[in-house]
């Protein structure tokens, strides 16, 4: 761009002429006439003239040397080759011919003749005569000569120059209009623009350029338009725009723009439109954009801009088309902008707007067609004075607070098309007078408290395209009328309280409907026969209801279905399941489930002709017998197979193995024989295999150990003997091993230190024997640990005090001796412990997990002492002198004996320890079992959350979206799903993948699986349902008190002691932030989002990085000079420590005017005034802040203080923070981690 401006300006060999005044070109041709029509009008004939163009060709061969065509191919469109044999480069201008045509709207013109012909040669050996024209030259890289030349030769013919994108004014050789839009320009904006003084349109939109604006554009007096719209700017926005007296048109959106709006006052008197979308802009909007009063179109979609809504945008009476959505702003929406009777569009949504919706109670003079404010925390009513605004077609209030009813004359906005006010509370009936609205095309009510039925009068809606009321209490019948509506494309009613049949003739008048959403009601019948007559069905959802009879055998009328899910019923079937042979016709169809019925069939081959696109299959739970067909091979596309819950029998069929997409295969609770084949090894996406509870035998083959990506593996309660294979112990992504109610014996290796992201282990009810490996206590994942029903021997390993996460520990039924480890009081999750029928004695311990134990899980011991509850002998107290004494009598007697006898004990305990192993297996009950949690995959994930429905939405980012899901199991989980086109954010992706496969910690937010394919990158997180610790802070109805503060912050100290600390390769977690810290449901907190995190090489303690944290929160060395290490989390963390007592963002808008930071504006009440600046809501009203809780407070902010100092060695690190304020927490509040 610099190359051509520069060649325009020094070089002389063109010279510049203008086309006559009243001539224009037609098509592209360069020669004109005048021709006079028998009527005395004037017209236009054009011809092509070869002299010209020959002319030009000759000049560019004799004036420059051609090195190269970067520029003019970038700037033209041309295509170029190389022939060697003649030493040419040639040339084609077909892209040019087409940008030319499209400009003059006359594409279809023909022949098509160009400025060069299409295949002219230039040599590469023409060069400059003259010492001045070597001169020129020097101004010029070769690189872009060329690009140069056909610019100059562009501006030598203003009636081609608009096809080209450069216009000159018609009276002098200047530049009134440099439009370039679209041609995949790179590098930087010049600085030498803002010397084009009569510039007035600067149009460089879909481009690649980068940097900063030019701040001089600005100045350009005559400039009326700049449209500079996705690139890759950065920086602030040149304030010298907001203060143009003639710009018109400012377009910087899509960009990387950042900073704030100017907040001085604007004076743009001609501004008609400012699009500054989609870029990271914050601060606030300011109140003198009420002087723009000539503003037509106004949008802010996507920036971080918060604030409130000036009251001032009332002033801009021009305004037509409002757009605030996905920013941060607060406050109530101003009454004022429904008086702007020009208005035509108001978009608000995804913010932090509150308060009710409120219009002026006088005469509204409105044009207002479109109003979307969903994503708030609105509150209030649907307003009574809705009905001025009788120009509105779209109400979008989803997502927020709105209560009462739906206004019962709703039908006064009679012009309106899309009706939605999902997730609100509103409650009621669903007024009839929704059904005069003829014009309405949408209905959006999903997840209100609406009741009572579905009026009829809902069927006169002729235009009606969706309809949706679900997750509601809707009662009665269906209306007939309803599917009568011919424009219908869906019809959503899942999760109401339906009841009645669906009317027979349904699918006769339905031609354009695609989906069919009646899942989770009472509705009973048959499924009516015409129903396959709606061919353009995609989804079909009748699961969860009480329909009967025989599943319809003519589905293959729905080419296009994709998802049927009929489960959940008391549907029937002829033998052998003839409605598979129909559904072989639905050759798109992903997903189907029709279990849970009683079909008490076989499964036929013929399950192998289903379309090869099917992804989900189950029909688990239907009473279905034989043996599991060959055919099912024949599923290629096969993710997840569902079996369970029936009667199969015979073996797993070698066919399994051409199932190469299997990501979950459940055939568990069946009858199923035989060994396990080798050929479920080549799954190698299988990351769940559930085969429990079925009539397996033999040997587990050990290739299991190699499906790297396994994570739940289940085999319990078959008949697998021998030993379990070594390979086993060493899958290090294995999450969930359940062996228990197998013939398993032998010794546990140390190698099961190996399974080092284990959550759950179970493996009760075998023949394991030996002692406990101490390498048990490197699973300090593992939650669940059940071993009962063995003939474990030995005493119970000290390292179990290392099993940092355990909630459930059973050893109960084995042959344990000596005594219960005290240490296992530490273990702070752990909430059930089950040691009974052992050999154990001593004293049982009396803290933690045992204060709330009870004798059921000692029973069966020998020698078991201590608390009375437990109903077991006191333990003795015993003096000094006592215990020489004993001593004695150990040394003369009881050693002695033991000696002389140990060879008989040996012999006689191996015969005791097999009966009792056998009498206790009979007689004694487990106390509980493991419970079980099922393997996420993609589908799984559409699945978990609706297929992405907006119900699910729990937040949105820059990097993507995070859902709450529910799993089959029933598990509740948080799903973060990344935004693909954003590079950076895939990046991210790898960066956390490769810090979750290092960590894991009680403090860290749990990652129970990735899922990365071409069209998806996700984390299925722990689901928090407390929320972020910055929601805790900020929301008005939540408060936190002094405890709770201190607790929250001991825990993140801990997470990130073990991310610096807890490995030879320390983690930096770059992005401390109370957003990125969220609460479980103790309100124990987890930190999250290790999106920019950085592993540190081991020789390192620092790294360099472009990669920057969150704007306040950033150590001074790393915003400056991209330092990464140990020490900015630190510094993140203190700041962080201020903001939670204080509830003070490091950004607070009145620090930040007193020229302050956080620390400095702490710093300057610390001691002294130091309560002045803490929160107010640290202490309830009715309680007494004592000099205690003062001095806990003076020490925490001391300690934040020490966390913030200016340079990083003068920082302490993570193991003085937690050892610091455990302490403070132990002085003062009485407790300790």
């Amino acid at each position: 761009m610099d190359d051509e401006m520069r060649s325009l300006d020094k070089n002389n060999t063109w010279i510049l002429t203008e086309l006559p005044i009243g001539k224009r070109a037609l098509v592209n041709k360069w020669v004109f006439k005048i021709k006079a029509k028998p009527d005395g009008k004037k017209w236009f004939k054009a011809r092509s003239s070869m002299k010209e163009i020959n002319s030009l060709k000759a000049s560019l061969s004799s004036e420059f040397e051609m090195k190269d065509l970067g520029a003019a191919k970038q700037i033209f469109g041309m295509r170029i080759s190389w022939d060697r044999s003649v030493g040419t480069l040639n040339l084609s201008q077909e892209q040019y011919v087409e940008n030319v045509l499209d400009r003059f709207r006359v594409n279809d013109a023909k022949p098509r003749t160009t400025p060069l012909a299409n295949h002219i040669k230039l040599s590469k050996k023409h060069s400059p005569k003259t010492a001045q024209e070597r001169e020129h030259m020097a101004l010029v890289s070769y690189a872009s000569a060329v690009g140069s030349l056909m610019y100059a030769m562009t501006c030598n013919r203003p009636d081609i120059a608009h096809a080209v994108g450069v216009v000159r004014s018609s009276k002098r050789p200047r530049v009134v209009a440099l439009a370039l839009p679209n041609l995949r320009l790179q590098g930087t904006i010049s600085q030498s623009l803002a010397n084009l003084s009569f510039l007035r349109e600067l149009n460089l939109e879909n481009n690649f350029f980068h940097g900063d604006i030019p701040y001089g554009l600005g100045h350009l007096p005559h400039l009326r338009v700049i449209d500079v719209q996705n690139n890759q700017l950065k920086g602030n926005i040149p304030t010298s725009l907001f203060q143009h007296w003639r710009v018109q048109v400012i377009s910087l959106a899509f960009n990387k723009l950042s900073g704030e709006m100017w907040q001085g006052p604007w004076y743009v008197p001609d501004l008609r439109i400012l699009n500054l979308r989609n870029n990271s802009l914050k601060g606030i909007i300011p109140p003198s954009i009420g002087n723009a009063t000539k503003l037509l179109n106004f949008s802010l979609f996507g920036n971080r801009v918060g604030g409130n809504i000036p009251k001032e945008i009332g002033n801009l009476s021009q305004l037509a088309f409002l757009n605030l959505a996905v920013n941060q702003l607060t406050g109530f929406i101003p009454s004022s902008l429904f008086n702007v009777s020009s208005l035509l569009a108001i978009a608000l949504g995804l913010n932090n707007l509150s308060g009710p919706l409120v219009l002026d109670e006088g005469n509204i003079v409105s044009n207002l067609e479109s109003l979307s404010i969903s994503r708030n925390q609105i509150s209030g009513h649907i307003p009574s004075n809705i009905c001025q605004l009788t120009e509105l077609k779209i109400l979008s209030i989803s997502f927020n607070n709105i209560t009462g009813e739906i206004p019962k004359n709703i039908d006064c906005l009679s012009k309106l098309k899309e009706f939605s006010i999902g997730y609100n509370p509103t409650d009621g009936t669903i007024p009839s007078s929704l059904g005069n609205i003829s014009t309405l095309q949408y209905v959006y009510c999903v997840s209100n408290r609406l009741e009572g039925p579905i009026p009829p009068e809902l069927g006169k809606l002729s235009n009606l395209i969706q309809l949706d009321f679900e997750e509601n209490y809707i009662k009665g019948q269906i209306p007939k009328a309803i599917f009568n509506i011919s424009s219908l494309k869906l019809i959503a009613l899942t999760l109401n309280k339906l009841s009645g049949r669906i009317p027979t003739s349904t699918g006769l008048h339905l031609p354009n409907l695609e989906e069919l959403h009646l899942t989770g009601n009472a509705l009973e019948g048959e499924i009516p026969a015409h129903i396959t007559n709606v061919t353009k069905l995609k989804y079909l959802g009748l699961a969860d209801n009480f329909f009967s009879g025989s599943i319809p055998t003519n589905w293959g009328n729905l080419r296009d279905l994709r998802l049927l899910f009929l489960h959940i019923n008391q549907l029937t079937s002829q033998h052998e399941l003839p409605f598979f042979h129909s559904l072989a016709d639905c050759r798109m169809l992903e997903y189907l489930d029709v279990g849970n019925n009683p079909l008490n069939s076989i499964l036929p081959n013929s399950v192998g002709n289903l379309s090869s696109t099917i992804k989900f299959f189950e029909i688990s739970d239907a009473h279905i017998n034989g043996l599991i067909p060959p055919g099912i091979g024949n599923l290629s596309g096969l993710t997840t197979l569902v079996f369970q819950r029936n009667n199969l029998m015979g073996n797993i069929p070698p066919a399994i193995s051409e199932l190469k997409q299997l990501q979950g295969l459940y055939l568990n609770k069946n009858k199923l024989n035989g060994h396990i084949p080798d050929v479920i090894c080549h799954l190698s996406n299988l990351d769940q295999l559930n085969l429990d509870d079925n009539e397996l035998f033999g040997l587990i083959p050990a290739c299991i150990g190699n499906l790297s990506m396994l994570q739940h593996l289940y085999l319990g309660s078959n008949r697998f003997s021998s030993k379990f294979p070594l390979s086993l112990w060493k899958m290090r992504s294995l999450l969930f091993l359940s062996m228990s109610r197998n013939s398993l014996e032998g010794e546990v290796p140390t190698d099961i230190g190996g399974l080092k992201a284990i959550v759950e282990l179970d493996l009760s009810s075998n023949h394991f024997s030996g002692m406990l490996p101490i390498t048990l206590g490197d699973l300090q994942n593992l939650k669940i640990l059940n071993l009962s029903n063995n003939s474990f021997s030995g005493p119970i390993p000290l390292s179990f005090a290392s099993l940092i996460s355990l909630e459930i520990l059973d050893l109960s039924v084995n042959a344990l001796s000596g005594t219960i480890p005290r240490s296992l009081e530490e273990l702070l999750y752990l909430k059930a412990i089950n040691v009974s029928f052992n050999d154990l004695e001593g004293e049982i311990p009396n803290r933690g997990v045992f204060a709330n134990s009870t004798l059921q899980s000692f029973l069966g011991n020998k020698d078991l002492c201590g608390m009375h509850k437990l109903e077991v002998p006191s333990c003795p107290i015993t003096n000094s002198g006592e215990q020489s004494k004993s001593k004695e009598l150990v040394l003369k007697i009881v050693i002695p004996m033991l000696t002389s006898s140990s060879l008989i004990f040996f012999l006689v305990s191996i015969w005791i320890m097999k009966r009792k192993k056998k009498g206790k297996s009979k007689n004694v009950e487990k106390f509980w079992e493991i419970k079980t949690h099922q393997l996420i995959s993609y589908h799984e994930i559409q699945r978990a959350t609706n297929y992405f429905d907006g119900s699910n939405l729990i937040g949105v980012g820059s990097s993507g979206s995070v859902y709450k899901g529910t799993l089959s199991g029933g598990t509740v989980v948080a799903i973060k799903v990344l935004n693909l086109e954003n590079e950076e954010v895939c990046n991210r992706f790898d960066a956390e993948c490769a810090v979750m496969r290092n960590v894991r910690h009680r403090n860290l937010v749990t990652v129970i699986t990735t899922c990365s394919s071409d069209y998806i990158r996700a984390f299925v997180l722990q689901f928090m349902p407390n929320g972020s610790l910055e929601s805790w802070l900020y929301e008005e109805e939540s408060h936190l008190n002094l405890f709770q503060r201190v607790a929250i912050m001991l825990d993140v100290a801990v997470a990130i002691e073990y991310l610096h600390h807890g490995h030879n390769t320390p983690i930096v977690h770059c992005d401390l932030k109370p957003a990125n810290i969220l609460l479980d449901e103790d309100m124990v907190a987890h930190v999250g989002d290790f999106g920019i995190s950085k592993i540190l090489a081991v020789s390192k303690s620092m790294a360099h990085t472009e990669t920057l944290g969150t704007l306040g929160y950033i150590a001074p060395e790393y915003g400056s000079e991209g330092i990464v290490s140990t020490s900015g989390d630190v510094y993140s963390y203190g700041i962080m420590l201020m903001e939670v007592f204080t509830k003070r963002r490091p950004t607070d808008e009145e620090i930040c005017n007193e020229n302050l930071d956080l620390r400095k504006w702490i710093t300057q009440s610390f001691p002294g005034s130091m309560m002045d600046v803490v929160d107010d809501n640290l202490f309830p009203e009715e309680e007494q802040i004592t000099s205690k809780s003062e001095i806990c407070i003076a020490s925490v902010i001391e300690l934040a203080l020490e966390c913030t100092k200016e340079t990083p060695e003068s920082r302490i690190n993570m193991k003085d923070v937690v050892t610091s304020l455990n302490k403070i927490k132990i002085t003062y509040l009485g407790t300790r981690i």
